[in-house]
């Protein structure tokens, strides 16, 4: 039996970062629903990982200590992992390993968040030709059977990536307020799906996680691939790969680090001008605390 995804999560992550991850969720939470979202329940000490504008100032005075409000959920949030599975998901990410194991782990910590919160978790992952859709469930075992539907979308045989296909059912299949995550390339969005995001963050609260390409001048290329079928790093579209008489030349690599510069500026651009919170992410490592410091970023702009 496949181990679960949940307690390899549970696992991997330490409670302390768990708690200030899960501020994420936490901050979206009282954004998808009116007012905090919650209502008030009792008093308790603030722990590392509790979100600092739940501190009650006067009681902390009073007790020497911090002292944070607990508030009890008054209703559940959906979650909604929106995620791309087209070829260029199966290529190889930032950090070295495949995109798509970048982005299983990206969904299955998001989703092991949410049970933690009492949240429901749905998926709508899907490329030019295949969508599969998970409608929200918040038992364990339900989550797991959605995580495993989602692992086995990948394959190197893949239809392009068609993000506008994506964000189109999202917004005819989803009608109640949600959270969605939308896991992509971090060539993605583009352009041309502006008008999209912009009427799904305006329905929604919109998150996007985004893995990093691999860059095909990167020094530390002969060790990432070392012990792998083949030495050359050939794009999973084109077929193309860096030619072997401009490797090591520090023109072209410039170049190609200047393209990506500005292509991230514009990705960046047009998430800002929809007000949609993103982080780029390499790994699996970098999974967890990049939802940490958008949890941060969330509170200082709160």
């Amino acid at each position: 039996m496949a181990a679960s995804r949940l307690a390899l999560v549970r696992a991997r992550v330490s409670l302390p970062v768990t708690r200030r991850a899960t501020g994420i969720l936490a901050g979206r939470h009282r954004s998808v629903l009116t007012g905090h979202g919650q209502d008030f329940d009792d008093l308790r000490h603030y722990e590392v990982g509790d979100d600092v504008g739940d501190i009650d100032w006067k009681a902390s005075a009073r007790a020497g200590a911090p002292i944070i409000r607990r508030f009890a959920h008054e209703s559940s949030l959906t979650v909604v992992l929106l995620v791309d599975t087209g070829r260029t998901m199966t290529a190889t990410a930032a950090g070295g390993e495949e995109k798509s194991t970048v982005a299983d782990y990206t969904a299955a910590v998001t989703a092991y968040l949410a049970t933690s919160r009492g949240d429901r978790v749905a998926l709508l992952a899907g490329d030019a030709e295949r969508l599969v859709h998970r409608p929200a469930r918040a038992s364990a075992g339900e989550i797991e059977a959605t995580l495993r539907a989602l692992e086995a979308t990948w394959s190197p045989d893949a239809p392009p990536s068609d993000l506008g296909v994506l964000l189109r059912r999202a917004l005819s299949t989803f009608r109640r307020r949600s959270l969605i995550v939308l896991v992509t390339d971090e060539a993605q969005p583009w352009q041309e799906h502006e008008r999209l995001l912009k009427l799904l963050a305006v329905q929604h609260e919109v998150l996007v996680v985004a893995v990093e390409d691999l860059d095909p001048f990167d020094p530390r290329l002969p060790g990432m691939l070392r012990g792998r079928r083949g030495s050359d790093v050939v794009d999973v579209t084109s077929g193309w790969s860096v030619p072997r008489f401009l490797r090591g030349r520090r023109r072209p690599a410039e170049a190609a680090a200047r393209e990506t510069a500005r292509r991230r500026a514009q990705t960046e651009s047009l998430l800002a001008r929809r007000q949609v919170r993103s982080v780029r992410v390499a790994s699996t490592d970098d999974v967890v605390g990049g939802l940490v410091s958008l949890a941060r970023r969330e509170r200082r702009a709160r």
